[in-house]
């Protein structure tokens, strides 16, 4: 019964007959291809072939013409990877599929068979909620939430909602719920943190902000999920946001960060608490801090959950030279997964950024000029030098999940697109990549990302994320390694 490379037959068919759904569902990440080579599944200059394709379809596509040619236990490493990634749904419709049951009209016979052939045909049970729905666009009537109002939405698959990140205060009301499917994450990644090695620390720390300290810092994560209907009627709750906050809480303390959580203050009690978080003394023994702020929002600032903005300069002044010394010259990096505006991303083609230009020399001379005629008023430090000063605000680094006057899109039950890709890059990249190349990758994988919600307007809706920097140095955080002095 194998097919002519190996595979069992009912195999191939049943890869052959899902094939469209799977290339249009099936998440191929780089823990999915590791999961088939830790099999002896795919050789590693397969794995970088599937990898160097462009996008999530392409991926699947080139995957699946290559399984079949790997012999009879391909079938089932492929359905063990399916699992391993959370993605369910798509084994139990490989596996329960009419090609395999057809096989199978003796139970006992067949598992025999398999045994002798060395393949696993055991069925996977799933629950009813999630079993494979048919591409059958059947609009229907909804009256939840949102009072009375009937609104339509459509069950042609088990996929989530989507929803914007953020509003602004004339918010149209929603009259109609979408499907969504996200082309390039099918679930928050949740492999651990690739270490970095002692031979990459070491032939980096020299250029690179000091990262020895363990803890390596203060995390501080807020995220505003639910909104008081009263105060701020137009903020609808951010289902989905406690996936996010979970995701970052998880990624930095393996990172090595002391991470501290939040959920749901007003812009009163985020001001508060970011200032408490600021004054904490530890921030003198660590070498870092990160600050994750998850709402809806405007440009510029977000919202607390009574509907009040809590301005984006506000917290990063928090943290300069002047009201935060505990941190000078150390980095301090920000993640901002909001709504900068409710402007719909339909694919305008991006840009690059303005090129870094050098400086004339002009401060160094201008510094120092500052030192002369007022010396009895200078503090000079023991070797007779002048202090040397500070910018009011520096060493820092802030990811935008979007560009300035757009939405953010959030998967109501995957979370975020970019918290999803900040997570994903860290996780395997963090152990020899600098932070700002980080998140390059990151607003390269976000561009590749997709809406699919037909006859809606996220339809093939875009997201574009950004960041700024002041770092002064590379900013690697060597994960997992800590040098012996």
């Amino acid at each position: 019964m194998l097919g002519e490379c190996g595979m069992l037959k009912r195999d191939r068919r049943g890869l052959r007959k899902c094939s469209v759904i799977l290339c249009k569902e099936m998440v191929v990440d780089e823990l999915f291809i590791q999961s088939l080579q830790t099999d002896d599944i795919l050789t590693d200059s397969m794995a970088e072939s599937i990898l160097a394709e462009p996008t999530s379809q392409k991926r699947s596509w080139r995957l699946l013409s290559l399984l079949p040619k790997r012999g009879p236990r391909a079938f089932s490493s492929f359905c063990s990877a399916l699992r391993d990634t959370e993605q369910q749904h798509l084994c139990a419709l490989l596996t329960e599929s009419p090609e395999r049951d057809g096989e199978r009209q003796c139970p006992q016979t067949a598992r025999a068979k398999d045994r002798a052939e060395g393949v696993s045909s055991t069925t996977y049970p799933i629950q009813a909620s999630d079993r494979y729905a048919p591409f059958t666009k059947t609009p229907v009537k909804d009256s939840e939430e949102e009072g009375d109002e009937e609104k339509e939405r459509y069950v042609d698959s088990p996929l989530p909602l989507p929803t914007q990140e953020g509003t602004v205060p004339a918010k149209r009301a929603r009259t109609q719920e979408s499907m969504e499917m996200c082309l390039d994450a099918d679930s928050p990644i949740t492999t651990p943190v690739l270490p970095c090695t002692p031979d990459f620390y070491f032939s980096h720390c020299q250029q690179s902000y000091s990262m020895v300290s363990s803890p390596r810092g203060l995390a501080l994560v807020i995220s505003n999920v639910s909104f008081d209907h009263c105060a701020a009627p137009d903020l609808d709750s951010r289902k989905g946001g406690e996936v996010d906050e979970e995701v970052l809480r998880k990624v930095f303390t393996e990172l090595d960060y002391i991470v501290t959580v939040r959920r749901d203050l007003t812009a009163q009690g985020m001001r508060a608490c970011i200032e408490q978080f600021g004054r904490r003394q530890q921030h003198q023994t660590v070498s870092s801090c990160v600050v994750c702020l998850l709402s809806h929002g405007v440009e510029g600032a977000i919202y607390g959950t009574d509907g009040q903005l809590l301005q984006l300069d506000w917290v990063f002044e928090a943290f300069d030279n002047a009201h935060c010394p505990l941190l000078q010259n150390k980095p301090k990096m920000f993640f901002i997964q909001a709504c900068r505006g409710e402007e719909m991303d339909c694919g305008v083609e991006q840009s690059d950024g303005p090129e870094r230009t050098q400086s004339p020399g002009c401060e160094q001379r201008d510094a120092g000029r500052e030192g002369e005629g007022d010396e009895d008023t200078r503090q000079t430090e023991e070797r007779g030098r002048l202090r040397v000063k500070l910018p009011q605000r520096s060493d820092m680094i802030c990811g935008f999940a979007s560009l300035k006057g757009t939405a953010a899109m959030r998967n109501t039950k995957r979370g975020s697109w970019f918290i999803q890709e900040v997570n994903s890059a860290l996780r395997f990249r963090a152990r020899d990549t600098h932070l700002s190349d980080i998140l390059v990758q990151v607003n390269g994988r976000i561009k590749d990302r997709e809406g699919y919600a037909p006859g809606t307007p996220h339809h093939r809706c875009k997201e574009m994320s950004e960041f700024t920097s002041s770092l002064c140095k590379d900013l690697y955080l060597f994960p997992k390694y800590h040098p012996q002095y």
